[in-house]
C-alpha cells in the first residue's frame, strides 16, 4: 500500500506538466476550432506546443515517476529512468525485434508498435528509481572509483533494463494483450464503464490510489488514452473525453453546494470556522478542480455520506456520456480545464456541464443536508463542543511555515522518528519509526488533520500550501542531524 501510494503521488509530477498544455491547446483551439491551425499560424505554434507535451507523456512518466520513487527524489534517479526508457523501447522497437527474428517488420507482432507507452515508461521510471535506492552509495575498488556512488547508477540501470527488454521480448505481447483486453472491456460497457471509473476514482482517494486508475483510463496503459485523445484530436468524436467529463458537474457545482450544506447546517457557535475553511475549499474545487479539502473534511467522520458522493461521481458519469457531453482534463474538472477544452475538436456539447452542474448542486445540497441532520454526522461546524472551542482558540499564523512545521515535527516524534517524508497536492506522507511516539494532538494544533493508513504511514492533510510545509519540515530535520 505505502509503495502504491507513493507511485500515486510520483504520477502527479508529469501530471503537473498538463496545465501548459492546456493553456497553450486551448487558445490554439479557441482560435482556430477546425482548422487544427491550418487557418491560423499562431493558432498553430501553441498546438504543436502543447502537443510536444501531450504526445510525450510517457517520456515524462519514466522520470517524474524515477524522482518520485527515488529516497531523496534526486535527479540521478531520473537520469537512469530516462536511459531505461530509452533502451527498452529501443530494442523492442518494431525494427528491433524484426532484426532479432530475422523477419520482414510487417510481420511483428504488433505489440511492439505499441511498446513506447505510459506502461513502458512508468516501469523504466521504477528501474531508475530502484537501481538509485540500491546503488546510489556503491563503493568501488580504487581503479573502478570513478563510476562509484551516483555515477554507477545509470550503469546499474542499463544493465537492468538490457535483462527486462529480453523478459519483454517474450512477455510484452501477453501485457499488451491484457492491458488492451482490460480497456476494452471497459470501453464495451460505455457509459456503465465510465461510472464505474469513477465511482472507484473517489473510493481510492483516501488511500492515494486514485493517481493510479486515473493513469489506465486517461493514458495509453490499457489502450484507452482518453486524455491524449481528447487534446490532440485524433480520437473518435464522441468517444473521446467520455472518461473525463463526468467530474465537472461534481467538482464544478456539486461539491461546492454540499459545503453550502454543511454550513447551513453548523452550529451556530461554529459557523464562523466552518464558513472560512468551506468557502476556500469550495472556490478551490470550482476553479481547479482540487478536491481533498472538502473530502477530508468529512470522509472519515462520515463514511456512508463519502460513499454517496461517489456514487453521486460515478451517475454524474454514467449521465454525461450517455447525453452526450464531451470536455478535456489537463489538470482536474474545475472551471478553468472546462473553459480551456470548450472549443477543442473533440468537445461535445460543453454547454450542457452548467445545466447538468446546477442539477447537480440542487441533489448534493438536498441530499448532504438531509443526511447530515437525519443521521447527526459530524461534519465540519458540528463538532463536539469542547473540540470545537479548542479549534475555535487557535492562534498560529497558518501563512509562517516554519511554524507549521515545527509543531507538526514535534508531533511526528520529532526528527529521530522520521523514516521518509514527501507531499502530495494536499497532504504531507510521512513514514515513522514508532507508531505510539506521534501526539495526534499536537498535530492537529495547526489546524491540520491527520491520517494513518497503517502504523508507520501518518498522513498529514494540511491544504494547498502543503509544499511550503514539506519544505519547511525537510529543512528543520537536515538541521537537526
Amino acid at each position: 500500500m505505502k509503495n502504491l501510494q507513493k507511485l500515486g503521488k510520483s504520477l502527479m509530477l508529469p501530471v503537473a506538466c498538463l496545465p501548459i498544455a492546456a493553456i497553450f491547446m486551448g487558445i490554439g483551439y479557441w482560435i482556430d476550432p477546425s482548422g487544427f491551425g491550418a487557418n491560423n499560424v499562431f493558432a498553430a505554434f501553441l498546438l504543436q506546443a502543447g502537443g510536444a507535451i501531450i504526445g510525450n507523456m510517457a517520456i515524462l512518466f519514466a522520470i517524474g515517476v524515477a524522482i518520485g520513487m527515488a529516497k531523496d527524489n534526486d535527479g540521478t534517479a531520473a537520469l537512469a529512468g530516462l536511459l531505461s526508457w530509452l533502451m527498452i523501447t529501443t530494442l523492442l522497437s518494431p525494427s528491433s525485434v524484426a532484426m532479432f527474428q530475422n523477419i520482414a517488420v510487417e510481420n511483428v507482432n504488433p505489440a511492439f508498435g505499441n511498446i513506447t507507452n505510459q506502461f513502458i515508461g512508468i516501469l523504466a521510471g521504477l528501474i531508475g528509481a530502484i537501481c538509485y535506492n540500491n546503488f546510489n552509495q556503491t563503493k568501488l575498488p580504487d581503479y573502478l572509483a570513478f563510476f562509484s556512488g551516483k555515477r554507477s547508477v545509470a550503469i546499474v540501470a542499463g544493465g537492468v533494463s538490457v535483462l527486462v527488454s529480453v523478459a519483454l521480448f517474450f512477455l510484452w505481447p501477453f501485457i499488451n494483450n491484457g492491458l488492451v483486453a482490460f480497456g476494452t472491456g471497459a470501453t464495451n460497457l460505455g457509459a456503465l464503464g465510465a461510472g464505474i471509473y469513477l465511482f472507484f476514482n473517489r473510493l481510492l482517494i483516501p488511500f492515494g490510489l486514485h493517481h493510479t486508475l486515473n493513469s489506465v483510463f486517461l493514458f495509453d496503459i490499457a489502450g484507452i488514452n482518453d486524455l491524449p485523445n481528447f487534446w490532440s484530436g485524433t480520437g473518435v468524436y464522441g468517444e473521446a473525453g467520455v472518461y473525463m467529463t463526468g467530474g465537472f458537474p461534481v467538482l464544478m457545482f456539486g461539491l461546492p453546494a454540499a459545503c453550502l450544506a454543511m454550513y447551513h447546517v453548523a452550529k451556530p457557535s461554529q459557523k464562523n470556522v466552518a464558513k472560512g475553511l468551506l468557502l476556500s475549499a469550495a472556490l478551490s474545487s470550482f476553479l481547479v478542480g482540487i478536491t481533498e479539502p472538502i473530502e477530508f473534511s468529512f470522509m472519515f467522520l462520515a463514511p456512508a455520506l463519502y460513499v454517496v458522493h461517489a456514487l453521486l461521481t460515478g451517475t454524474s458519469a454514467v449521465i454525461c456520456a450517455l447525453l452526450p457531453v464531451r470536455v478535456g482534463v489537463n489538470f482536474s474538472n474545475g472551471f478553468i480545464d472546462w473553459f480551456l477544452s470548450y472549443r477543442a475538436p473533440m468537445a461535445q456539447n460543453p454547454w450542457l456541464i452548467i445545466p447538468l452542474g446546477v442539477a447537480f448542486a440542487v441533489i448534493y445540497y438536498l441530499l448532504f443536508r438531509i443526511i447530515i441532520v437525519k443521521f447527526n454526522l459530524m461534519t465540519p461546524g458540528r463538532l463536539d463542543e469542547d473540540y470545537a472551542e479548542a479549534e475555535s482558540k487557535l492562534t498560529l499564523n497558518t501563512s509562517d511555515y516554519a511554524a507549521v512545521a515545527a509543531t507538526i515535527l514535534e508531533g511526528l516524534g520529532g526528527p529521530g522518528n522520521i523514516v521518509e517524508v514527501d507531499n502530495c497536492i494536499t497532504r504531507l506522507r510521512t513514514e515513522v519509526k514508532d507508531y505510539t511516539a506521534v501526539n495526534e494532538k499536537i498535530i492537529k494544533s495547526t489546524g491540520t488533520q491527520v491520517i494513518r493508513p497503517s502504523k508507520t504511514s501518518v498522513q498529514v492533510v494540511v491544504g494547498m500550501q502543503v509544499q511550503h510545509v514539506t519544505d519547511e519540515l525537510k529543512r528543520l530535520m537536515k538541521e537537526s542531524k
